[in-house]
């Protein structure tokens, strides 16, 4: 963690940070276990869909197109006993300290991108019905009770309620091009722009350490040293040590990096060796030379 230990959005961020992580690895478990699904019939799947209806925007972590239907995959990375609770409609959930948090119910969110995208086709002249499914992809989660007739599983369970799903909607008598249908997806596709975690809780960047961390103590600075990094404290060698300070600085600080600043955050000197840390990297260029600028490559 960046933060000096008594600042006071320390321990805020170390949560945020983590919770983002824990999002990313939920998403690519649920990536992983896709690819055991399969139809005899047409399909598609699109992941991360942004669109907007004027100034209604959504963003869907993925949506499966089929000939009877579209099903929107809604993933949710929470943990622990989970409860669905009819009498007071509430959803919670109880981690492993016992702890109880009333927290918002995905099976609302997923009903407002359910009547969205209803009305997104509509726009559009496309007749495709649309439901959907939560996931749940924490590996320590418990459901203690579920809403009747809502579609919600597990990560593992997925493959099989998509296709209890398909093969359960109505036959659509107007056999929908489902590769146009999702050129005009793609072609309307409305980009997400996540903003830095510095400007989003008004953290001056100023506060934060700047350097290399060890990446097995986690509390030492690394130093350049023939090619690799290494700890002054614990001897730890890594080439690549530098990848996850890019990382931080794309969640921390702003979406675009330059030599320069990829420099003064790691504490590298040399403007070669900047240059070709950041070229061995998957991002997007632009520019040339002294103006050239670094970013995230969007997720496809």
């Amino acid at each position: 963690m960046r933060l000096p230990v008594n600042h006071s959005h320390r321990k805020f961020l170390e949560t945020e940070l983590y919770r983002r992580a824990a999002g990313a690895r939920g998403e690519k478990r649920l990536k992983d276990r896709f690819k055991e699904f399969q139809l005899e019939e047409e399909y598609h799947i699109l992941w991360n869909l942004s669109l907007r209806l004027g100034e209604w925007k959504v963003q869907m972590d993925g949506l499966l197109l089929t000939g009877k239907c579209a099903v929107i995959l809604e993933s949710k990375n929470i943990s622990g006993k989970i409860q669905f609770d009819e009498k007071t409609d509430e959803f919670s959930r109880e981690n492993l300290n016992g702890e109880k948090t009333i927290m918002e119910d995905p099976t609302v969110q997923l009903k407002k991108h359910i009547r969205f995208l209803t009305t997104w086709f509509k726009s559009k002249k496309i007749d495709l019905p649309v439901t959907g499914l939560v996931i749940f992809t924490a590996k320590q989660c418990e459901f203690l009770s579920k809403p009747p007739g809502a579609h919600i599983c597990k990560t593992y369970q997925m493959p099989d309620y998509l296709l209890q799903i398909v093969e359960s909607a109505p036959l659509n008598s107007e056999h929908p091009q489902l590769s146009k249908i999702k050129r005009t997806l793609q072609t309307n596709q409305t980009p997400f722009k996540r903003i830095p975690l510095c400007s989003q809780y008004h953290i001056q960047t100023e506060d934060l350490t700047t350097g290399i961390f060890c990446t097995n103590c986690n509390h030492h600075l690394m130093q350049r040293h023939k090619r690799a990094w290494i700890c002054r404290q614990c001897s730890h060698r890594d080439n690549l040590a530098h990848k996850l300070a890019i990382q931080e600085y794309f969640t921390l600080i702003d979406t675009h990096l330059t030599n320069l600043e990829f420099r003064k955050f790691c504490g590298i000197t040399s403007r070669s060796v900047a240059t070709r840390l950041l070229t061995q990297q998957d991002l997007l260029t632009t520019g040339e030379f002294k103006g050239r600028v670094y970013q995230l490559k969007k997720k496809n």
